[in-house]
């Protein structure tokens, strides 16, 4: 369909012919009255000149306004057409001009309009996708609210956490999603007040613990305009549970330490009033200071030790390590231990072979093991090592017949100063940090420490290392 220029263009072009034919029609009517004795040939060809000038002036008329059609009117319709389309969202939306010589000033000014819409068309695409991708992958779960307090964003974290899907929140207030009262509340003091607001949350989701750090601020636009309010939910879950430990440790490393510093405070001030005295009393006190002194030292040692296990820069001497070798190296350390409990020791071993690791460090997990098997056991039963090659990995499996584990405190076994039976590994002179030491140690040899117990059975220790670092 021709524009409204094209229409009117050709409408001049017609009047003008139709102009120049009644011009001739008339002349023609009175060409007679003054041309009454010209003859009729010389009548006939006035006639055919001026139907032949006629129809070429017609066609002059339409060659001309065809011409201006072409310069004027088609211009003006492609921009019309390019501005309609640009108008309605298609951006990659161009004026065409098969000659330069009409591409005029607007079609130009229109493609440029074009073009900066598709470029600000395509920015806003990637900042609304590179919005949604953070959004999505952020670790907080995000809720935006409007400023009527209706819910019209919200990411996946959200969703997996509280168990909702948007389909179902979006568009509702927040009083009516089902929230947990303390987020809630937190929720409507952020709308009442206009303020920032945040707290700890604890929550018990599908009979899961958790711990939430909720964040609440309200949206103010570049005006000043309120537009509603967001709020972060963070799973400090981690956090708090280290915060327990720490406090667990702290506390811990006092109770261990105040103990043998106060017997030796007592039996020395004992001593000092008077019971030196007495060679017998003297003897046995200072036997007892000796006993506590030495356990302080043990003590002290392994957390030192543990410390610089945990520190970045601690490494360990890789080198090829026969096992037979690691095992009877450490049965002779304990072996004192073995015999004032009269327990007895079996070693399976497979045929001999060696791994990749650090022979002092896994003599020094074994003898963690088998201390801690000994501490555990009644007198005069036995405690079973297995040694085997499986696949790339070597299996070491510490059986004993002890007091056995509760399933519930199986997690917690390789916490520092963690003891299932508190005044029984004291008394066998214990630091509680022996289990924290091996795991480290076998996580260091990039292997895994496992524990399957049984109350009144005893407890197996399964360690797993690679035979070859790297693999």
């Amino acid at each position: 369909m021709k524009g409204l220029y094209s229409r009117l263009v050709i409408a001049c072009a017609i009047l003008l012919s139709v102009l120049l034919t009644g011009l001739g029609i008339v002349l023609g009517q009175f060409f007679p009255l003054f041309a009454t004795e010209v003859p009729l040939d010389l009548q006939r060809q006035y006639w055919g000149y001026l139907v032949v000038t006629l129809i070429i002036a017609f066609i002059i008329s339409l060659l001309i306004a065809t011409r201006m059609m072409l310069q004027y009117a088609r211009p003006v319709d492609e921009v019309t057409k390019v501005a309609i389309q640009v108008a309605q969202g298609d951006y990659f939306a161009r004026t065409q001009m098969d000659d330069p010589e009409y591409a005029t000033e607007l079609s130009i000014a229109i493609n440029k309009m074009a073009s900066n819409l598709q470029e600000m068309s395509t920015l806003r695409m990637m900042e609304k996708e590179r919005l949604k991708t953070l959004i999505e992958s952020m670790g907080s779960g995000l809720l935006m609210f409007g400023r009527e307090g209706s819910v019209n964003l919200v990411n996946g974290v959200f969703e997996k956490t509280f168990g909702f899907s948007k389909e179902e929140i979006i568009g509702k207030t927040f009083k009516t999603i089902g929230l947990p009262i303390e987020i809630e509340n937190l929720i409507e003091d952020v709308f009442m007040t206009e303020q920032v607001h945040e707290k700890q949350v604890r929550l018990d989701i599908a009979d899961n613990l958790s711990y939430m750090g909720v964040y609440g601020a309200p949206v103010i636009g570049h005006h000043g305009n309120w537009l509603g309010i967001v709020v972060v939910m963070h799973d400090i879950t981690k956090l708090v549970r280290l915060e327990e430990v720490r406090k667990d440790f702290v506390a811990n490393v006092s109770h261990e330490l105040r103990t043998p510093i106060t017997s030796i405070k007592g039996f020395t001030e004992t001593l000092l009033d008077g019971a030196m005295n007495e060679p017998v009393i003297m003897k046995e006190f200072l036997e007892i200071i000796q006993k506590e002194s030495d356990r302080l030292h043990l003590l002290i040692d392994d957390l030192l030790e543990l410390s610089a296990m945990e520190r970045e820069n601690f490494i360990l001497q890789f080198a090829q390590v026969e096992l037979r070798e690691v095992m009877n190296d450490a049965l002779t350390i304990v072996s004192g231990h073995l015999e004032r409990k009269k327990m007895d020791i079996l070693l399976d071993i497979d045929d001999q072979f060696s791994i990749e690791g650090d022979a002092g460090r896994l003599i020094q997990v074994m003898v963690n093991l088998l201390s801690n098997a000994i501490s555990y056991s009644k007198e005069q039963t036995k405690i079973t090592v297995t040694v085997k090659k499986q696949s790339r990995d070597a299996i070491i499996e510490v059986q004993d017949e002890g007091i056995g584990i509760e399933q519930t405190e199986l997690s917690r076994l390789f916490e520092r100063f963690y003891r299932v039976d508190r005044a029984r590994s004291r008394d066998s002179g214990g630091t509680g940090l022996g289990l924290a030491i091996v795991k480290h140690l076998v996580e260091a040899h990039h292997g895994t420490v496992e524990v399957k117990s049984e109350i009144g059975v005893g407890t197996l220790i399964r360690i797993c290392l690679p035979l070859q670092q790297g693999n």
